[in-house]
């Protein structure tokens, strides 16, 4: 059987424990603090990133690996693997990132031909990290290259996700919403909850007033989505893992829940969304 590699970005959100022990190949995005440029899970953690955000009065930006980044990525994989070696790319949301395009045309730069197939998830952080662990256990189960993509398919169209920012600063900052939107909803304590629309945009999804009553509704989401049916459970979070461990607790109290997972956001998504957001994704177990 032909080798079936998983390759995913940095933006998934995937521990590097978790990626080794996978065989998940992955492609930096770069964090920028002004001139310093950082390699988001390889020359920056998150946990450094949050310390330097929070002290920082120059907000980063967030830049994809180029085409040429992904090129050589793609011969790397097939040096190490052979050249019959079937590599599948699972990425970060086209509608939040230029990565996905730059896999495209580092594609189309190769001068020898390899079995590749790209897909945009359509998803961020562990939403679409927890698509990527799924098919590379696929993988290790021996699946072909069809059965691994039908997987895919399934589970990027069955997957939810619900999150909350902490503060409205850092979407105000990185101009996803004004700055009389973010004033106002500070000020009201409004915590407004987020998801993610079918074409990969971040897009309100209800307003609440208080985390208390935002954990509550995103909590009676997941009891809708789940009907009493076994469950994968993932809590995200950004510089709060004991919030995101005490709710992982409730939930898998409250649901049939097979597999849970807690994840940290990295410095990509953590950019726009800032310390303190929380996430649930949930999908059936089938």
């Amino acid at each position: 059987m032909k080798p079936i590699v998983i390759l995913t970005d940095s933006a998934a959100d995937i521990d590097a424990s978790m990626r080794q022990s996978l065989d998940i190949e992955m492609v930096p995005l770069k964090v920028l603090f002004g001139s310093e440029s950082f390699l988001d899970s390889v020359t920056i953690q998150a946990g450094d990133f949050y310390k330097r955000l929070k002290q920082s009065e120059v907000m980063p930006t967030t830049s994809q690996p180029s085409p040429a980044e992904f090129a050589d990525t793609y011969q790397k994989i097939a040096a190490k693997h052979g050249s019959e070696v079937q590599i599948i790319g699972i990425f970060l949301s086209a509608a939040l990132s230029g990565t996905y395009q730059s896999a495209v045309i580092g594609k189309s730069m190769l001068d020898d031909p390899i079995d590749i197939t790209l897909i945009d998830s359509k998803k961020a952080s562990f939403v679409h990290g927890l698509v990527v662990v799924e098919a590379a256990r696929a993988v290790r189960e021996g699946k072909s290259k069809q059965q691994v993509l039908d997987l895919i398919e399934r589970l990027l169209h069955d997957i939810q996700v619900y999150f909350m920012v902490d503060t409205l600063e850092y979407l105000q900052k990185g101009g996803r919403i004004g700055k009389a939107s973010a004033l106002l909803g500070s000020l009201l304590n409004i915590k407004p909850i987020l998801t993610l629309d079918p074409t990969g945009v971040v897009t309100p999804f209800e307003r609440v007033r208080g985390s208390k009553k935002a954990i509550a509704r995103i909590k009676e989401e997941l009891r809708a989505y789940a009907q009493d049916q076994p469950v994968k459970v993932a809590v995200v979070h950004a510089d709060s893992r004991t919030v995101a461990e005490d709710l992982l607790e409730q939930i898998k109290g409250e649901l049939p829940v097979t597999e849970s997972f807690v994840a940290e956001i990295g410095p990509v998504i953590g950019t726009h969304a800032g310390p303190g957001t929380i996430g649930c994704l949930i999908v059936k177990d089938r």
